[in-house]
């Protein structure tokens, strides 16, 4: 296993075990099967574990094995509060002590604020005295690294970065969504700023293997350096200087043995001119089907009217690339949690972002198109109800 380091100098394993997916018999958690995987991680040197307060039964599961096999002192565990159920300061610490209580532990390595779409969640905990909540906990020991994980654009990814000296941070990235979510502008920017940055959806929940398109996978199959999907998707992330922590949500043991392998052996700046080239191939195939030929590089903001133009495209094309509910799924993330939407209904035809377009994309008429796939009417109906329990 090779390491990287956090904020302070201490020794992350470049792999991460994703908890969220621990495997399961029927509909409860395999704690037999998932302690086997999680003890033959630890025992290759896997020592950052990542779950959450609403993964249904992993910070049970993990406190468990962890304490059964006396090897809490061995890793480092990594959870998050839900800042989105918080309402109150008495709160924070009823979810924290709640969580605490399921890991076995009398503190947490690195904490998250879970979710993060806008600087307004922020700004709403730290009306509630979140940062004195922090401090206190940092002074008892039971909070050692404060962070956030996010769902967004660049530019929001940016002002929450900017909002609090934080210890590091975790992204959704990989060589699908380069320019789209936080992105590469995001990473670099945390990485200048000393802030580690942990990697999440490496593969996009399985995309980027299970349902890579035929001519992408003949792609793969016939360069000449033979590597799995799933492992060019990895070495593409630890080929990156700023990326600190890859997370896997790893539920075989087969799956645990090809990532630590792969990570055992992964070097900074390995790739070539022609590795890079391959993997635009596999992009381009699977952008074979996209409706806008958007390269996410922003001239076209900011709108007047507020509305993310490039992620609206990247949703509406996902929807094409992958599956409907994925782009859905995404586009609300990003535009419902938002305090200040940026919904496309917003648009008012003015027809500045247009001029500004490299790729002369009719914006305008693209958002109508767009607006269709993306708003069906249950969408509308969940739009109403963030608005109405201000989520953020």
């Amino acid at each position: 296993m090779q390491y990287r380091k956090d904020k302070y100098g201490k020794d992350i394993s470049i792999l991460g075990y994703g908890c969220m997916r621990f495997s399961k018999r029927g509909n409860s958690m395999d704690l037999e099967k998932a302690e086997k995987e999680v003890m033959n991680a630890i025992n290759k040197g896997v020592n950052y574990f990542d779950t959450a307060y609403i993964y249904p039964g992993s910070e049970e599961a993990l406190g468990k094995i962890l304490e059964k096999n006396n090897v809490r002192d061995k890793v480092y565990i990594a959870t998050k509060l839900p800042q989105y159920l918080i309402k109150s300061k008495n709160a924070l610490d009823k979810y924290f002590e709640e969580q605490l209580k399921r890991l076995k532990t009398d503190h947490i390595d690195y904490y998250l604020m879970h979710m993060l779409t806008d600087i307004a969640a922020w700004e709403k905990l730290k009306k509630l005295g979140i940062e004195e909540w922090i401090e206190n906990k940092k002074k008892e020991g039971k909070i050692i690294n404060l962070g956030f994980s996010f769902h967004g654009n660049s530019d929001m990814f940016i002002k929450i970065l900017d909002a609090y000296d934080w210890d590091f941070c975790q992204i959704q990235y990989n060589y699908m969504d380069e320019n789209s979510q936080a992105g590469v502008k995001g990473l670099k920017t945390a990485y200048e700023k000393n802030i580690p940055v942990i990697i999440m959806e490496p593969l996009r929940g399985g995309k980027l293997v299970d349902l890579l398109p035929e001519k992408a996978k003949k792609i793969i199959n016939d360069y000449e350096v033979k590597r799995t999907p799933a492992e060019w998707a990895f070495r593409w992330l630890w080929n990156q200087k700023e990326v600190t922590c890859v997370l896997s949500g790893m539920n075989s043991m087969d799956m645990v043995d090809e990532n630590i392998e792969i990570a055992s052996n992964v070097k900074i700046d390995e790739f070539t001119k022609e590795d890079f080239n391959m993997i635009e191939k596999v992009k381009a195939e699977i952008n074979s089907n996209i409706k806008v030929n958007c390269t996410g590089c922003r001239y076209c903001m900011p709108c007047v009217q507020g509305i993310d133009i490039p992620t609206t495209f990247k949703c509406y094309n996902q929807m094409y690339t992958e599956n409907k509910r994925s782009g859905r799924t995404e586009y609300y993330q990003i535009v419902a949690l938002q305090k200040e939407m940026s919904d496309i209904d917003k648009c008012i035809e003015c027809g500045k972002c247009e001029m500004h377009c490299p790729q002369h994309i009719e914006i305008r008429k693209k958002l109508k198109e767009a607006k269709k796939e993306l708003q069906p009417w249950y969408y509308k109906i969940g739009i109403k109800l963030i608005r109405l329990f201000k989520f953020w």
